[in-house]
């Protein structure tokens, strides 16, 4: 790395624990998989992390508060990352080499969800929102292209929207819906259990309006975490919010074109192994499985997508987040530390790193 870099780098309030090693310089068919995820050391601190899935740490942004999801923007080398809720900060890095570009706030009386998604051709940026003033949940909507710029915001019909994708048709916004009220004067405190009303919600990107609304099978099955398929099936995972000796489905399958709505049953050890609580969701774009981590239960759970059914369970401590792995099958990152590959064919575990780090639940993965 030259002097020059290094100083745009030190600049930027980057932290190097390791040299940059950057997609051009990696011999053909021989590079790693890129990410990127909001962590905190054992001490306490908090960081947004660029690392390979060879387990290295390629850089560190050190942040104040704790962040959550990430998202990359089409036809560019930028990437969002936003602070995990009741935060206010979102951060726009660049994801070859880490460097903060822009650090924005939530606007008055709302406070971000963790995550959001880029429209298809990177103009605009919609984020999860909760407008706490009243409780309702917003995406709110910025321009990137006007140094993002606050442009709208779009009602989501009911509180605690969480992750959004954005639909293979480029122009559906696929959100899941938690219900549950909070407020920042009490921190993460669930307001309201009795009563939360979680979905499952399809909005027009362009004009906000609602076009599907699923709602769950019992009303404390808060639904935060999806992933979408390119033929537009939705796997989605819950948070259940009731007593602790129940154990309800946590997994939802949606037929975007059909509008068919099912819950995937496991089978009972399985189900209650899950420990009430999915962290993440991520689908293989070359296979019909999907993987649903469960850190609770120290497991990830494997799922047929395609046929909405069980295949398999698997121990691993603390799972966190999941990405589709460029190489088939799926990337786990641990609560505890560690980085972990699972085989698609054999589900087979490899122990990538044992960097102890608490990873965050999202990964985002970062193109070359």
């Amino acid at each position: 790395m030259d002097r020059r870099h290094f100083i745009k780098l030190s600049l930027a309030g980057l932290v190097l624990t390791s040299p940059l090693v950057g997609c051009a310089v990696l011999p053909a068919g021989n590079q790693p998989q890129r990410f990127l995820s909001a962590v905190d050391t054992v001490d306490g601190r908090h960081f947004i992390m660029l690392a390979d899935n060879q387990g290295r740490i390629l850089a560190s942004v050190p942040v104040a508060e704790r962040c959550h999801g990430g998202c990359i923007r089409p036809g560019s080398t930028q990437v969002a990352v936003f602070a995990r809720r009741p935060g206010r900060a979102l951060y726009i890095l660049d994801s070859q080499d880490g460097t903060l570009q822009h650090q924005l706030s939530s606007g008055e009386q709302h406070h971000f969800y963790g995550h959001g998604v880029f429209s298809q051709d990177g103009q605009y940026l919609y984020a999860t929102a909760n407008h706490f003033s009243d409780g309702q949940g917003h995406i709110r909507v910025y321009d990137a292209q006007q140094q993002y710029r606050w442009i709208a915001d779009f009602s989501v019909g009911g509180m605690d929207p969480h992750e959004l994708r954005l639909h293979p048709d480029g122009t559906t916004l696929v959100i899941a819906m938690g219900g549950i009220l909070t407020h920042p004067d009490y921190d993460r405190i669930k307001l309201n259990l009795d009563s939360m009303r979680p979905a499952l919600v399809l909005m027009n990107s362009q004009t906000g309006a609602l076009e599907q609304k699923h709602e769950p099978s019992h009303h404390q099955l808060s639904c935060h975490h999806l992933a979408i398929s390119s033929d537009g099936i939705v796997i989605a995972g819950y948070q259940f919010e009731g007593p602790a000796w129940e154990h309800p489905p946590l997994i939802a399958r949606l037929d975007t074109t059909s509008g068919r709505f099912s819950e995937i049953e496991l089978p009972l050890d399985r189900q209650a192994a899950m420990r009430n609580y999915v962290a993440s969701v991520a689908i293989s774009p070359g296979g019909s499985l999907a993987a649903i981590t469960a850190p609770r239960g120290n497991r990830v759970v494997i799922v047929d997508y395609v046929q909405g059914r069980y295949v398999q369970d698997i121990e691993l401590p603390d799972a966190a987040g999941v990405l589709a792995a460029d190489q088939g099958g799926f990337l786990v990152t641990s609560g505890v530390g560690g980085i972990y590959h699972i085989d698609e064919r054999t589900l087979a575990v490899t122990h990538l790193s044992a960097e102890k780090l608490r990873w965050d639940n999202h990964l985002t993965a970062l193109s070359c």
